[in-house]
């Protein structure tokens, strides 16, 4: 590509980002483009006033920038300035310019302070500017002014998300140099969204305002906080000269005077300075744009063939048809028929690549959530050899029994499985919202008709909601099986027989001290089968210690190990999963990550100096499945008591228990977990068959029928 094309291709970025906002939707393409972050009063505005030599943008406290500013700065040799939502009309008052900013945010957000993700696009033309696009951001602020929703700091963060999380999208992130680097504000986002630095431009503000003796020479050498992309540093007009109304141009002759008579920055004065950051800044989105285009080529092209597809299926389409409208409504509902089909069986044409959707989260409902809160129901040690004594003392009565009761082993069984009823009806309830979400994920192509979309989610949901019930009946019908009838001649139960010999050799194996032998069922090989391996993050090793780090972690049948890296060359601990339990750990303020920890049940520490160890995980996805590894390698989640019973109590009762009573007990128990195994598996292999039967299969067929519903809406 000559030298003209390259030229040319900032203006063409240009003309396509005027065309998606014309239209109100970017067409799901992330253009090339840089974002302006950093804080409140840290200098963006004056910097971007410094391009175009013009004051245009407006100025006070509190958030002045309270939409997105397209800024398109085109070379040419008059001055003057354009915006999109007025066509036609050209601007040569500057000053006319910032009235017309402040007019149209108002119009969208009101006079209160409050904030919109919709942008302002503004082109200014000049002989004194290169060619350059800029997304001006609102500041990050963290307490509310005036009429601001209390949420205003989420807020401003969750715009500043959608522009900078694009790959396509590069950061100029502005600090002012005389504060901490460390606490800048438009540093911390960019570390979170670009941890390599390779999409971040730093520029540095207010050097002219550090205390004396003080420099940023580190920064600005890349020295201190290391960006792929380097440091700018600049000097803007004070609030003095501002209001002075000191001439940009004086104001820029004054900056490169600076940085020419600096001790510190004198080195550094050809790469510091306004004209210089803006040549910067046009030549990496030139090429930005350059290395970007093809793969933005590619997707246009295959939109393009998709827009063609559909305007052919219209080709035929009849305005003056009476019964278009009821036409259009019926391929309206069957297309949301086949997207929710698509959506569950998981084959649409939009897959989503940054999270789990639709069937695949419900699968993962299925096959780790579901075991997970089976699992948290599951008996409490103590607990139940306490509810076995006494069920056998009470079947006894006045007589001193001589053999182990029956009925105490089908008492205990069935109070057991009756607390599975909770954790099988919230797994419906699970589905139930994930069927939800999906329904109004699916219902997002009739945004244009939004009656018809309110109406559809209705009619949908409430059909999932009259499923609910029959479904719940019937998961709640196959507890009552399992109650109605123990089959103790399962091929998979041990029996009475096998459970006294499972004690007896039990009890050789401790006189032996052969503890390494105590659990015959899991074989050697298994002990060292990987269950899981994936990062994780130690979220609690204090910041003297060097602070949260991330591991390559490897979960086996016997152990926990950590690595340095996911060549597990290094490795930095391994932890026994023995007498280890999981919990929930709630999240930190403003925190992203997703914590649980490992604690010791005999109140050791479980790492180093640290009663528990914290877990991190980017998404609650992430959690679940760890949660169901850590289940298969038999470290359960903390059972949470309601009665506040003391521990003490029940051991005591054990040590009362006289020798002839603990064999029972110990027989029982055995009889219990072998029944308890056996109905586990059961429930968990019937239990997404039954909803899938009785819930998802059965909405996708019904959804044409009701079609039917809305022909009055359609009818001519």
């Amino acid at each position: 590509m000559g030298n003209r094309g390259m030229e040319d291709l900032i203006p063409l970025v240009n003309r396509m980002q005027d065309a998606f906002s014309a239209i109100g939707q970017n067409a799901n393409l992330d253009l090339p483009q840089i974002a302006v972050v950093g804080g409140q009063s840290a200098g963006k505005s004056s910097v971007l006033e410094n391009f175009v030599g013009k004051d245009f943008l407006p100025r006070g406290s509190g958030i002045v920038t309270r939409r997105p500013l397209v800024l398109q700065l085109m070379n040419c040799p008059t001055e003057y300035a354009e915006f999109l939502h007025c066509k036609g009309k050209k601007f040569t008052d500057f000053d006319e310019v910032r009235q017309e900013i402040e007019a149209e945010t108002d119009r969208i957000t009101g006079a209160n302070k409050g904030i919109s993700p919709v942008p302002i696009n503004l082109r200014v033309y000049s002989p004194n500017v290169l060619n350059l696009t800029l997304v001006d951001l609102p500041g990050m602020t963290k307490v509310p002014v005036g009429d601001q929703p209390a949420d205003i700091e989420a807020q401003i963060r969750e715009m500043l998300m959608q522009f900078v999380t694009k790959d396509n999208c590069l950061m100029l992130a502005v600090s002012p140099a005389n504060s901490d680097l460390a606490n800048s504000d438009a540093l911390k986002i960019a570390k979170e969204v670009d941890p390599q630095g390779l999409r971040t431009i730093g520029v540095i503000t207010k050097l002219d305002l550090m205390d004396e003796g003080t420099d940023a020479r580190d920064i600005l050498e890349n020295k201190l906080l290391p960006l792929r992309r380097g440091y700018i540093g600049v000097v803007n007009r004070s609030q003095k000269d501002i209001d002075g109304r000191k001439d940009i141009t004086a104001a820029m002759t004054a900056e490169r005077k600076f940085f020419l008579s600096h001790p510190s920055y004198r080195h550094l004065a050809d790469r510091m300075g306004t004209p210089y950051l803006q040549k910067v800044l046009n030549q990496q989105l030139t090429n930005h744009i350059r290395d970007t285009l093809p793969a933005l080529r590619a997707k246009l092209q295959s939109q393009l063939l998709s827009i063609e597809k559909e305007v052919e299926e219209y080709k035929n389409f009849r305005p003056d048809d009476p019964s278009r409208k009821t036409k259009a409504l019926l391929q309206m509902v069957q297309q949301f028929s086949v997207d929710f089909d698509k959506c569950i069986e998981g084959s649409g044409d939009q897959i989503d690549t940054a999270e789990l959707s639709g069937g695949a989260r419900i699968n993962r409902i299925f096959h780790e959530r579901f075991p997970f809160e089976l699992v948290k129901m599951e008996f409490d040690e103590k607990e139940l050899r306490r509810e076995i004594s006494y069920a056998i003392k009470n079947i006894h009565g006045i007589r001193t029994g001589l053999f182990t009761p029956d009925m105490a082993f089908e008492t205990i069984v069935k109070r057991q499985i009756g607390k599975i009823k909770e954790p099988c009806t919230k797994c419906v309830d699970m589905v139930i919202s994930e069927l939800v979400i999906t329904v109004r994920q699916c219902t997002k192509k009739l945004a244009q008709y939004p009656m018809l979309r309110e109406e559809m989610e209705r009619i949908v949901t409430q059909h999932i909601r009259d499923r609910e019930s029959r479904t719940k009946d019937q998961v709640l019908l196959l507890i009552d099986i399992e109650l109605s009838y123990m089959n103790t001649n399962h091929e998979d139960f041990i029996g009475f027989a096998n459970a006294q010999q499972r004690i007896n050799q039990m009890n050789k194996k401790k006189a032996a001290g052969n503890q390494d032998e105590i659990m015959p069922e899991r074989g050697v090989n298994d002990r060292f089968k990987v269950i899981r391996k994936g990062w994780l993050t130690i979220n609690n090793i204090g910041i003297m210690k060097g602070g949260a780090k991330e591991y390559w972690f490897v979960l086996t049948a016997e152990s926990l190990s950590w690595y340095k890296d996911d060549e597990e060359k290094e490795k930095k601990y391994m932890l026994q999963v023995d007498n280890l339990k999981l919990r929930d750990v709630e999240k930190g303020f403003m925190s992203s990550k997703h914590i649980f920890a490992l604690f010791n049940t005999e109140q050791r520490n479980v790492y180093k100096d640290y009663r528990q160890l914290e877990l991190a995980c980017e998404s609650q996805e992430d959690v679940d499945a760890w949660k169901a590894s850590f289940l298969r390698a038999g470290v359960y989640p903390e059972r949470v008591t309601s009665d506040g019973g003391d521990e003490h109590s029940t051991d005591g009762l054990m040590h009362s228990m006289d020798p002839q009573l603990e064999r029972q007990v110990e027989t029982i128990r055995n009889l219990v977990d072998s029944y308890m195994a056996i109905v586990n598996k059961t429930v968990r292999d019937l239990m997404p068959k039954t909803i899938m039967h009785l819930m998802i299969n059965n909405v996708g067929p019904q959804l044409p029928v009701f079609g039917g519903e809305f022909l009055p809406l359609g009818s001519p």
